[in-house]
C-alpha cells in the first residue's frame, strides 16, 4: 500500500507546519528498519580503547565526526544528490560517494543501510525517483549509498534543501549517540543531555554544507579512517562496522 503525496496547501495547521513532515520524522524513528543501530562507523574501536568513556567523550568524538566527517562527505553528497537532475550525474555522484570510503566496513555500511532504507520506504510511498533508483540497484549499476537515497526520498517528498541536509545530520549523530550508550555504556539521561548539546553543531555544520560543493569532499577525521579500518580485527564486537 502505497501512501499519496501530502498537498502542502491543504494539510497545514495554525503553525503553517504541513503533516507531511510526520513522514520525515517516521523515517527517524529508533525502530525503523535500515540498520542504523548496527553500525559505529569506527566508534566501537575508540571505545574499546576506553578513549570515548564519558558523555563529555561522547559530545567531543560526535562533534568531530559531523564537523570533520560527515560534513565534508556525506552531508555534502546529500545536498549534490538534491540538486542533481540527470540519472547518469547521480550514477556518478553515487560511485564518488563509494569512493570516498576508505574503509571496507564503513563502505559497505553506507551501501547496506541505503539499501535496507529503500527496502523499507517504497512499499508505502510514492516517490518515482526511489522506484528507478531500485531498478538500477537490482541491475547492479549503483552502489546505492544511504545519503544519495535520503536525498532523493526528501526530495520527492517535497522537502527543501536545508531540511534534508539538517535531517539527515540529524539522523548521523543521533544513531552514534543511542549506539554509544549501549555500548560504552551510559545512562539514557546521558544520551539525552549529549544530543541536546550537539543540536546547535548540527545547525552549524548544515550551513556549512550548503556553502560546499563536491569540490571540497575530503577527510579530515583520520584517526576515525584508521579506527574504522582497525574495527574488523577488534576481539569481540557489538557492531557491524
Amino acid at each position: 500500500m502505497k501512501l499519496p503525496k501530502e498537498d502542502s496547501q491543504n494539510h497545514l495547521n495554525t503553525e503553517g507546519i504541513s503533516t507531511k513532515f510526520l513522514y520525515l520524522m517516521h523515517i527517524h524513528d529508533s525502530a525503523f528498519p535500515i540498520g542504523t543501530y548496527t553500525h559505529s562507523f569506527g566508534m566501537e574501536t575508540f571505545i574499546q580503547a576506553d578513549l570515548i568513556a564519558t558523555k563529555e567523550d561522547l559530545f567531543s568524538f560526535c562533534c568531530m565526526y559531523l564537523h570533520e566527517n560527515v560534513a565534508y562527505t556525506d552531508g555534502i553528497f546529500v545536498k549534490e544528490a538534491f540538486i542533481t537532475e540527470p540519472l547518469s550525474d547521480l550514477m556518478r555522484l553515487d560511485k564518488i560517494c563509494d569512493a570516498s570510503k576508505n574503509a571496507l566496513e564503513t563502505r559497505e555500511a553506507s551501501s547496506m543501510i541505503g539499501k535496507q532504507f529503500l527496502k523499507a520506504v517504497l512499499p508505502v510511498s510514492d516517490t518515482a525517483s526511489l522506484e528507478n533508483w531500485q531498478q538500477l540497484l537490482d541491475q547492479k549499476q549503483v552502489y546505492s549509498h544511504f545519503p544519495i537515497v535520503y536525498s532523493l526520498y526528501a526530495k520527492d517528498m517535497g522537502f527543501d534543501l536545508y531540511t534534508t541536509v539538517l535531517t539527515f545530520l540529524y539522523s548521523s549523530i543521533v544513531g552514534l549517540v543511542h549506539n554509544a550508550v549501549r555500548a560504552i555504556p551510559l545512562g539514557q539521561k546521558a544520551g539525552i543531555e549529549v544530543i541536546h548539546c550537539l543540536i546547535p553543531e548540527m545547525e552549524k555544520a548544515t550551513k556549512h554544507v550548503l556553502d560546499r560543493s563536491l569540490m571540497d569532499v575530503s577527510n579530515h577525521a583520520v584517526g576515525l579512517e584508521l579506527a574504522s579500518m582497525k574495527h574488523q580485527y577488534l576481539t569481540s564486537r557489538l557492531f557491524i562496522s
